[in-house]
């Protein structure tokens, strides 16, 4: 029985998302929605670019729920729906430049058997179907001040496939749970993960409390100066982050995987086979499209669409 036990354990510790450590972050202050509503069309010094990191295409019923009425109306079947792989960059006037997740490391353009994704992972990723435009060491040779830190919509591979370019002293923040979040899948993904995040620091994970309007699951004030706000919107994964940037030129959303595609957004359907808990991300979605229709200023930025 203590052996059955013991080998229970480690399976799900190899279930985790990841190994690499964890704390709480000690950046950003809990506020309310009614914070956010105070100043979210107000412009904000943030200097913001979306970069196209890579060109890819993957399962469409991953990327949306095809059983959903909508996507059956649409009459919209699985096939390879192309998509991109993107990295933000946030430039602060006071506090530096960060991104929001990482884009794709140079090792899939230059040697793939290097790279950190690699074996049974790459196989089921589809990376035949994969182009590197801009890596992040590409961004890096071109900006020498760098970047302070990644703020990570959550921590699947696409999502943190860029860290292995980037300084092993760069901030890296994500969601509540994103580590420890456990899947059967994870015995195949874990390594990579792992490998992905090597020689770095630890993941700060964001302290959200409860907000007493319950629009979000939790918001956090990520300066403390109204500049970069992080939305907690579970379902895709159990920590999904949104960032509200307010940029010089108006409000920003970045949705992370809440929503991967344009007709997904458009039409209100969450994503598909990708997500690990679908009603919380149908909530989720629902939350952050009434955002957005009460507040039309602000430019979506999807997942992995324009």
């Amino acid at each position: 029985m203590k052996r059955l036990t013991l080998t229970a354990l480690l399976a799900l510790t190899a279930c985790r998302t990841t190994s690499h450590p964890t704390q709480p972050s000690t950046l950003g202050v809990v506020r309310s929605t009614a914070d956010l509503l105070a100043v979210i069309d107000q412009p904000g010094p943030i200097e913001l670019t979306t970069v196209a990191s890579a060109d890819w295409a993957v399962d469409r019923s991953g990327l949306i729920d095809l059983s959903d009425p909508r996507a059956k109306e649409a009459k919209l079947e699985d096939g390879a729906e192309p998509i991109q792989v993107f990295f933000h960059v946030l430039a602060h006037p006071t506090k530096g430049t960060w991104w929001v997740d990482s884009g794709m490391e140079h090792a899939w353009r230059e040697a793939p058997d290097r790279a950190a994704i690699r074996g049974l992972a790459a196989k089921f990723m589809n990376v035949d179907k994969l182009k590197v435009n801009q890596a992040p060491s590409d961004w890096l040779a071109a900006h020498p001040s760098g970047v302070q830190g990644v703020f990570f919509t959550h921590l699947h591979l696409d999502h943190v496939s860029g860290v292995p370019d980037l300084p092993a002293g760069t901030a890296l923040y994500s969601g509540p749970g994103e580590a420890a979040a456990s899947s059967f899948q994870n015995l195949v993904v874990q390594a990579n993960t792992d490998r992905e995040l090597e020689g770095k620091g630890t993941i700060s994970e964001w302290a959200f409390a409860g907000d007493a309007s319950k629009r979000f699951e939790g918001v956090i004030d990520v300066f403390g100066d109204g500049s970069v706000w992080a939305l907690l919107v579970p379902g895709h994964t159990p920590g999904s982050t949104a960032y509200l940037v307010r940029t010089t030129t108006g409000p920003v959303l970045l949705t992370g995987d809440t929503c991967h595609t344009r007709w997904g957004w458009e039409h209100d359907v969450a994503p598909g086979s990708f997500t690990a808990d679908h009603a919380a991300n149908v909530e989720s979605l629902k939350r952050l499209r009434t955002l957005v229709s009460e507040h039309p200023a602000i430019e979506v930025r999807l997942g992995h669409q324009r």
